[in-house]
């Protein structure tokens, strides 16, 4: 029947779970996306996502995992 069809077909559409990573923008090493900033769309405000601090120390971008204090 079509509606059984249509059940299974939803979760095949759907983004895979868990942290999505990119490339650091100098060293190339893979960081997690983060919430760089929003912007409006439609009236309504939505995330604008980008790379996150990266995690080697030897990288400029480099965020120690260390609170700050």
């Amino acid at each position: 029947m079509a509606g059984d069809e249509r059940q299974g077909a939803g979760a095949a559409d759907a983004p895979p779970a868990g942290h999505e990573q990119e490339p650091c923008p100098v060293c190339g090493r893979p960081v997690e996306r983060v919430i760089v900033g929003r912007r409006k769309s439609l009236g309504i405000f939505v995330p604008e996502w980008g790379p996150g601090p990266c995690h080697a120390p030897d990288c400029p971008r480099y965020a120690s995992s260390r609170g700050a204090g």
